[in-house]
């Protein structure tokens, strides 16, 4: 049986009230996480910090990040590298934090 268009918009307005709901929580996960680690600390420009959170993810999928330079001798625990990339984002020179 079809559904009428009506039913379909409003399923589609639930997902996307869920989707921002998840969204929220997973940026604050994030925040906290980041603050933890200290990056509230410093003028980080966003586009570098974002680049710097793209090579973690990568990490964390097992590929590789795009700056891998001095980073081969990092521990199996992960610690080094985080910190490295951690310490290439707070080099940033911009307003943003």
């Amino acid at each position: 049986m079809k559904r009428p268009s009506s039913k379909i918009r409003e399923e589609i307005a639930k997902l996307q009230d869920q989707l921002k709901h998840a969204e929220t929580r997973e940026a604050e996960r994030i925040g906290r996480i980041a603050l933890k680690a200290g990056l509230g600390d410093f003028e980080i420009d966003e586009t570098e910090l974002q680049a710097a959170f793209e090579d973690v993810a990568k990490r964390f999928r097992g590929g590789q990040g795009s700056d891998r330079k001095g980073r081969e001798g990092a521990s199996s625990t992960g610690k080094s590298e985080t910190a490295s990339v951690s310490a290439s984002a707070a080099q940033g020179s911009g307003s943003e934090a």
